[in-house]
């Protein structure tokens, strides 16, 4: 599967609909063009309505008459995030995406105790990759959210990644619980964690997915490289699901991917009550139009 193929699967299913706080970015409503171009989504966009709609009609004049369009004025970047996330949580919107606002007030809106979009599960971040020279996809967690998660953490970012991998129609996925060494040792806390990880698995006590570790990058991703080190595993090789163990790690492998690998990316924050489109402003049009896919597939899960 490629990361286009999101788009057509995204551009299949009915009703979905976009909230985004504080609308007025060029490259957000890039994005959203070129989702209503394709008949993905309809929008609602909250924010400083004079600014967005200079940007829509630069963009196409067209835009600015388009059914799947409705731009709502906010006074500020506040209140534009608050009716965003009131609007999903009201059941008028089906994903949240951000747009010229910072990540730490459109997150305090969904934290919000009585309008926010809390489950009881941690937030993380899930990244899904299209790299060259690979076949399918791949699932990179959690790049920009959960600093030096805890064990329990782990398992619900785990979670989260699977309810992902399952809106992509990545059935039973494999996840690697990254860490230096293949052996576990108890200076490690990796290690110990993946250990742990890979025994709740087996246990059922969590499901959906075959978790196997803990691997180093090579052994998860390469079938030459743990064969070469004799590692019998199920996920040897063959990850669909890298599970990092700290935010430097996720970090620094999501922008190796981008800069290095020059690999194609998307990517929502999982765990509410609906996905969350949270990009970056150095994001290109085209990543934000990746992301907005897959937020739309996983909401229709």
């Amino acid at each position: 599967m490629k990361l286009n193929h999101l788009i057509e699967q995204a551009t299949q299913l009915k009703n979905a609909t976009v909230a985004v706080a504080a609308a007025e970015d060029s490259e957000v409503l890039e994005a959203v063009s070129m989702a209503v171009e394709r008949n993905m989504a309809k929008f609602l966009l909250f924010g400083d309505s004079e600014k967005i709609n200079k940007i829509l009609g630069g963009i196409s004049s067209e835009l600015l008459n388009n059914s799947a369009i409705s731009v709502l004025h906010a006074d500020s970047v506040k209140e534009a995030a608050e009716s965003a996330v009131k609007a999903v949580r009201n059941n008028e919107a089906t994903t949240l995406m951000k747009g010229n606002i910072s990540t730490s007030v459109i997150l305090k809106a969904v934290l919000n105790k009585e309008f926010g979009l809390r489950t009881g599960s941690a937030l993380s971040h899930v990244a899904v990759f299209e790299i060259p020279g690979y076949d399918g996809l791949k699932i990179l967690t959690d790049a920009g959210m959960n600093i030096a998660p805890d064990l329990e953490q782990k398992v619900q970012i785990i979670n989260n990644a699977v309810g992902v991998a399952g809106g992509i129609g990545m059935d039973n996925p494999k996840v690697a619980p990254l860490a230096a060494v293949e052996v576990v040792n108890p200076a490690m806390q990796a290690t110990v964690d993946a250990a742990v990880l890979t025994q709740m698995n087996r246990r059922g006590q969590i499901k959906g997915c075959i978790v196997d570790g803990p691997l180093a990058l090579d052994n998860a991703v390469s079938l030459e490289a743990a064969e070469h080190k004799g590692i019998q595993s199920e996920a040897a090789g063959k990850a669909d699901i890298l599970l990092v163990p700290n935010i430097e790690t996720g970090n620094a492998l999501y922008k190796s991917l981008i800069y290095f690998a020059g690999a194609k990316v998307g990517a929502v924050i999982a765990g509410a009550k609906a996905p969350i489109v949270l990009t970056s402003r150095a994001d290109s049009a085209e990543s934000k139009l990746f992301s907005l896919a897959l937020a739309i597939c996983t909401a229709s899960k």
